[in-house]
């Protein structure tokens, strides 16, 4: 680093700048495991599943619902992991999170953990890209050609 120049090298950059890195990996690694488990079926089933929960799990996997929100985790973290179009990879998420919670609020709350981390790191890696968040929180906006006008 040269001090004179007002050059900064990567051995000044603080450690938080890294944080969102690590968050889009973990939240990468999650939804691969959870996308890939839901075509290939490698994790093990929990045995005392309560009724409710196996008839809505068996509901979503019939209709084929399961199959695409395993399609769009396995897409978003393949997004997340090349670090290419993270915003909308994060925007594909938000949804089925919202599910994840609503099904362990509903049916499961004892096994709610794994859904408030990615919450939070969704969140956290929402807030890292807000700028990119900034057009679409727009209450009002026009459409980018002009009708005439």
């Amino acid at each position: 680093m040269n001090t004179n120049t007002g050059t900064v090298g990567t051995e000044n950059k603080s450690f938080t700048c890294f944080f969102p890195h690590v968050a889009r990996v973990i939240l990468a690694l999650a939804f691969l495991l959870f996308g890939l488990n839901g075509f290939l079926n490698f994790l093990p089933v929990p045995k005392d599943i309560p009724q409710d929960i196996i008839t809505v799990s068996m509901a979503l996997m019939k209709a084929g619902y399961m199959n695409v929100v395993s399609s769009v985790e396995i897409l978003v973290a393949i997004l997340l992991l090349a670090n290419r179009f993270v915003p909308l990879a994060l925007a594909l998420l938000a949804p089925i999170i919202v599910g994840i919670l609503t099904f362990h609020i509903a049916l499961q709350p004892k096994t709610i953990g794994p859904g408030i981390v990615v919450t939070l790191l969704e969140l956290f890696l929402a807030y890292s890209y807000r700028k990119a968040f900034r057009p679409m929180l727009a209450a009002k906006v026009a459409p980018s050609e002009k009708c005439g006008t």
